[in-house]
């Protein structure tokens, strides 16, 4: 069966322990990642080399390399090891898995890519290495400047192995911006200074210092920095210089001489960055710094050849990748001559024209932005290959979900924006204006208000509204000191709580009118409105107390005082469940318990070797509480008696907000110095209670009561809102309640990322009425039978046409005049045949193509053929309209998914299957035996070929549940099945094969089967009656399961009653009776009945013998 082929490499059926070592159990699992964006105030922090290129955020370098299957750049690595902002990076020109980073710690470290580990580190770099560049002369040797230099030469390896200093590069009178070897020249180096000069280093030539300023700054102390440095590829002496205000200048670094200087279209436009074209000599890029755009010049004119703008924040720097991406899509026979006679029926070579050469030279730009956006630019198709858009940049301190979508989460940063991600697609929906200084904190409004509360380091508090894009009320009564932290309260939308360094906390309604100011005897660094009661707030102050307050009276002294830490107090937090209940995190590095009740501590969590900043409650499991620290770590704690059930060690730098929805309480965001925001399932720490709803046990195993569930011991029960509401909609319904208990417990459960999708596809094979289908439905994977009308009515809806631009020549060649003369000549003479050939060589196929049916309408569809072949080596979307017009549908579908474009595959697959495409047949002329009925068919492996490569390309890019929405659009259930199961979905899988039922039981079994032994997977857990029990029922809800129920009695440790009642729970006969009939079968002869008897007796022992004596008779045997 097709889904035992697709897991089948993953465990063996029979072989039981290997399947407990394979299947994983740990406790929190990442499920998603928010990259930070490009740093823009340090120069070199953008590198490239073959198919990688690299861009560092502040603490972290991140790494994408191409994937040569999808053809697109994936996030290979996220080398995190600087404790300082990083400064520079520098990829080894001899050496493509090593590349240099520098920081302001005068720290250098290199890196090996492939294996991700620091190989060197140069702890004591002399200085802040604010550019740094590998010796092109010598393959262990990086070079580094400080601003001030000198020139440092790190020699890493060797008898000659540690740091000199350059003899001439030292004693500048400007500060250095950058430098660049020459890669063929050994030794020579240039330098770019502050004061807009150059400084050119050469062994054996005198040395050049601060020279070739721009002659309008000649006599004057202006400065105007060098923005970009760069060697001409094709010459020894040829150097590209742009200064920030004064252009670009190509100049002789021999004769000291300018060549050309290089004019703008505007005198408002500036270049922040240059970059040379390595596939097209004679070719530059620049970026302007104002603006995105993107030019494209040529040195032997002085105006650019092109402009694109390509964002509306300016650039802050370029790389240009030395080999582009290669294409893997061939229709070529290798034996073929494709390029003959100019009147043979050939595909012209596919060359650029003149033109085309001249003004869009083939290579992709990586393109970093000063709003901290990257991509990868291909310039040639004047498309984005590749963009990371408005990621963070620096430290993000606080993160939260909408109260009333827990898809919309908002991060607070030091770079002074709050950004609001769609966290199914990762992407930034909305960012603030900016400027604000540092914000430290943020607080949804409640509700729907679409409003968000900011608190800054200078500026002050704010409220931004999110949908108007601005920002409409603003609080200052703290004066210029920073607002630590900010509370919109949950019950009443009108009152907003700040605490600050001037020791106030402030409650004050939204129109700014000050209800309360507490005072503080230090600065407040963190405060939490109580969910059970409206008008209690906590505080935590640097005199390490815990105050409570009520403000519902006129007082304005603490209810109580929680002292016990032994340093600052900074975040507190409410238990949502456990009314009274509320933590407490220090600089000491311990959480502190308090009950409000009892006016104590009860209970200390230590673990973290630093402070500690995070903290969350769990919405729905009263003990659970996640705490984030300075040691970079993130920690799950059972607050009953103080344990920790994990510890996650991903973030690379201080971890700082944690939050939860509590519609999906079990998915958990945080935000870190390391400026990503990362998604985490919890769901692993509560497998018994999920394997209690698959397997249909009462409420009284699923959903409790706080105090219950508290009790030492206690299996985790559900306790929240959300599950009561999932309860009391259940017991209103009628029918089969399994199926909507299964998908509402799984949707809450579920992380994002596609089980929102994979239930509605579930619906739809189930026979649900479109009209009961979310709105949001045709945003995600479509089944195949509503992807064609979905797609129609939105092209219908398209206001604006976007139309393919073709560029001009700018000259015509000789022979191309005497070419087109001929050609007039043929076609006045009626040989349109040889007319159209001499079109084709001219590239004017619009031409050629709108005479050719005159030739017959068989010429004209091989010439539409070869034009779409061209089209196709070119990688030109132009090949589209061709492809459709003569009914190529396979050579476009496989076009489609050798670009990766594999979403468009599918949809022109499907268009084909539902026969909206004519297909002509110019080879092999329809005869009896061709009916449509066999092309029909072809079209459907076309589409189920579309359909694996996209379920694929899910699965490998680590969305198994996306995966599986791609068989369930084409009801390949078994397929669907097979992907959850091999992405560990296992109660997922068990949830969607119920409610599918019998065309889903063989893969539904086998996860039943792999969650019994995740059941027994856990040490800790597995001798205890309640995961036997567990165990047991996934078993028994599993055909031709006794031999697997008879391993779990075997291999389960405990007393005799415990065993007793486990058999019997089994349905296998008691201890005493399978003694009687282990003795019994050996006395028949029967070896494998004596063997199982024997393991389920209180003589296990004497099964050994049995079967080792077994094992001997088959080897003399054979």
């Amino acid at each position: 069966m097709a889904w035992m082929t697709y897991i089948s490499h993953w465990f063996e059926q029979d072989d039981w322990y290997e399947g407990l070592q394979r299947v994983n159990m740990s406790q929190v699992r990442q499920v998603g990642l928010l990259a930070a964006g490009c740093q823009p105030w340090n120069r070199d922090v953008c590198a490239a080399s073959g198919d990688r290129f690299a861009y560092c955020a502040t603490l972290a370098i991140y790494v994408y390399q191409l994937d040569h299957h999808y053809n697109e750049f994936k996030l290979h690595a996220i080398m995190s090891e600087h404790k300082k902002t990083i400064t520079a990076l520098s990829w080894c020109p001899h050496n493509p898995d090593l590349f240099a980073s520098g920081s302001a710690d005068n720290l250098v470290i290199i890196w090996n890519v492939a294996e991700q580990k620091v190989i060197a580190k140069l702890d004591n770099a002399k200085g802040t290495p604010a550019s740094l560049s590998w010796c092109w002369n010598a393959g262990d040797a990086l070079a580094f400047a400080s601003h001030r230099g000198p020139l440092f030469i790190w020699t890493i390896s060797g008898p000659d192995s540690g740091v000199t200093v350059h003899k001439d590069a030292h004693s500048f009178l400007s500060d250095i911006c950058m430098f660049r070897w020459h890669t063929q020249k050994k030794g020579k180096v240039a330098f770019g200074h502050i004061d807009g000069s150059l400084s050119i280093f050469q062994p054996g030539n005198k040395s050049q210092k601060h020279v070739l300023r721009p002659d309008s700054l000649e006599g004057t102390d202006e400065e105007d920095p060098v923005s970009a440095l760069e060697w001409d590829p094709l010459s020894t002496d040829y150097l590209l210089v742009a200064n920030l205000h004064h252009g670009i200048r190509l100049v002789d670094s021999e004769s000291l001489c300018c060549i050309t200087t290089f004019s703008f279209p505007s005198a408002a436009a500036s270049v922040q960055c240059l970059a040379w074209v390595p596939s097209a000599p004679g070719m530059f890029i620049t970026g302007d710094s104002q603006v995105g755009v993107l030019r494209i010049w040529n040195v032997s004119r002085t105006t650019p050849v092109d402009n694109f703008k390509l964002k509306k924040t300016g650039f802050h720097c370029l790389h240009v990748l030395n080999s582009p991406p290669r294409k893997k899509f061939s229709n070529q026979s290798p034996t073929k001559n494709h390029y003959t006679s100019s009147t043979s029926e050939a595909v012209p070579p596919p060359t650029l024209t003149q033109s085309q050469a001249f003004s869009l030279p083939p290579g992709h730009a990586v393109c970093c932005f000063l709003d901290g956006g990257v991509g990868l630019y291909d310039m040639g198709a004047k498309k984005w290959d590749f963009l990371r858009d408005l990621g963070h940049v620096e430290t993000i301190f606080d993160c939260k979900f909408k109260p009333d979508n827990p898809n919309l989460l908002a991060t607070a940063s030091f770079d002074g924006t709050i950004k609001v991600w769609d966290i199914n697609t990762l992407t930034a929906v909305y960012t603030s204006p900016g400027n604000e200084g540092v914000i430290y904190s943020l607080s949804w409004a409640p509700g729907d208000l679409n409003c968000i509360a900011g608190a800054t380091s200078r500026n002050g508090a704010f409220i931004w509204d999110i949908k108007k894009g601005k920002m409409v009320q603003r609080f200052n009564e703290h004066g210029k000191n920073g607002i630590f932290c900010i509370a919109w309260s949950h019950k009443d939308s009108k009152r907003i709580a700040t605490c600050s360094g001037d020791g106030y906390c402030i409650i004050r309604t939204i129109d700014g009118k000050i209800l309360h100011k507490y005072r503080h005897p230090a600065a407040v660094f963190g405060c939490d409105w109580s969910q059970n009661n409206k008008d209690m707030i906590a505080t935590g102050c640097e005199d390490k107390n815990v105050r409570v307050y009520y403000v519902a009276t006129s007082s304005d002294q603490p209810l109580k005082v929680f002292s016990g830490h032994t340093e600052k107090v900074f975040h507190v937090r409410w238990s949502p469940l456990r009314e009274g209940t509320l933590c407490s995190g220090s600089d000491d590095g311990s959480v502190r318990i308090w009950d409000y009740t009892q006016d104590a501590c009860i209970n200390i969590l230590s673990g973290h070797t630093a402070p500690v900043r995070g903290l969350m409650w769990n919405t729905e499991i009263p003990y659970l509480l996640i705490s984030g620290s300075w040691d970079y770590t993130i920690k799950v704690w059972d607050t009953r008696e103080g344990i920790c059930l994990d510890t996650v060690c991903d973030h690379g730098a201080d971890v700082y907000g944690l939050t939860c929805h509590p519609r999906r309480p079990f998915t958990m965001a945080s935000c870190s110095r390391d400026s990503t925001v990362r998604l985490w399932s919890l769901t692993p720490l509560i497998t018994p209670l999920q394997i209690n709803i698959l397997a249909d046990r009462s409420w009284e195993e699923i959903i409790g009561n706080t105090d219950s569930a508290i009790e030492p011991g206690a299996p985790p029960l559900l306790c929240g809102k959300v599950s009561r509401d999932i309860k009391q909609e259940i017991e209103k319904l009628s029918g089969n309640l399994r199926v909507k208990k299964l998908r509402w417990f799984s949707e809450c459960l579920s992380p994002p990322g596609g089980s929102d999708n994979l239930w509605n596809l579930v619906a739809v094979i189930k026979g649900q009425d479109d009209s009961l289908l979310p709105q949001n439905y045709c945003k995600g994977i479509m089944h195949l039978k509503h992807l064609i009308k979905f797609r129609t009515s939105e092209a219908q809806e398209l206001t604006t046409v976007k139309m393919s631009k073709f560029g001009g020549g700018i000259g015509v060649p000789t022979k191309e005049e005497r070419l087109k003369e001929a050609a007039q000549i043929h076609l006045r003479l009626g040989q349109v045949q040889r007319y159209c050939e001499l079109m084709v060589e001219l590239g004017e196929w619009d031409k050629a193509l709108s005479v050719a049916p005159s030739v017959s309408v068989k010429y004209w569809k091989k010439l539409m053929q070869r034009r779409a072949d061209q089209l196709i080596q070119e990688d030109k979307d132009d090949v589209i309209p061709y492809c459709i017009a003569i009914g190529d549908v396979k050579k476009l579908v496989h076009f489609f998914m050798s670009r990766g474009q594999l979403k468009e595959a599918l949809l022109v697959a499907q268009a084909a299957c539902e026969g909206n495409m004519q297909t002509f047949h110019v080879s092999t002329p329809k005869g009896p035996s061709f009916s449509d009925d066999i092309y029909k068919e072809d079209f459907n492996e076309l589409l189920q070929e579309a359909c694996r490569e996209l379920a694929e390309w899910y699965f490998q890019d680590g969305r198994a549940v996306l995966a599986a929405c791609c068989h369930l659009a084409v009801d390949n259930i078994e397929l669907a099945m097979a992907y959850l199961i091999r992405g560990n979905e296992l109660e997922l899988a068990v949830c969607v094969g119920t409610v599918l039922g019998e065309p889903a039981a063989p893969a539904t079994h086998c996860a039943l089967e792999l969650l019994a032994r995740k059941c027994m997977m856990t040490p800790a857990c597995f001798p205890s009656v309640g995961y036997r029990d567990l165990a047991a029922d996934l078993l028994l809800m599993t055909p031709d399961s006794e031999l697997q129920l008879v391993k779990l009695c075997a291999f389960c440790p405990g007393c005799t009653e415990e065993i007793s009642d486990l058999h019997e729970k089994c349905k296998l006969p008691t201890v005493g009776e399978c003694m009687q009939l282990a003795e019994t079968a050996h006395a028949d002869g029967k070896i494998f009945e004596t063997i199982k008897y024997y393991l389920l007796s209180q003589e296990p022992e004497k099964a050994l013998p049995i079967g080792i004596d077994f094992i001997k008779g088959l080897k003399i045997k054979f």
